[in-house]
């Protein structure tokens, strides 16, 4: 199954993360389909959440599923998730 999730970069205390493609069974932080866009959790600049709303609506249609994280992240920027 193909899944849009999180995958984490950034420093020590200092998360940061992608919104990726994925397929379910690779690791958190392994390869990846596609790059989606960040979000930083501690907000510490203007645009902290970018997504690529077109490709996400394309691989919600293609049939991947968010999980809950990321669902809400899509949410707040306008992809319709089913």
């Amino acid at each position: 199954m193909v899944k849009i999730r999180l995958s984490r970069f950034g420093a020590t205390h200092n998360p940061h993360y992608r919104i990726v493609v994925t397929d379910a069974r690779r690791p958190r932080d392994g390869g990846y389909i596609e790059n989606l866009g960040h979000y930083d959790p501690r907000k510490t600049s203007e645009n902290y959440l970018k997504v690529n709303a077109e490709r996400a609506a394309y691989w919600i249609a293609q049939g991947a599923q968010p999980t809950q994280t990321a669902r809400r992240l899509l949410k707040s920027q306008g992809v319709k998730v089913a």
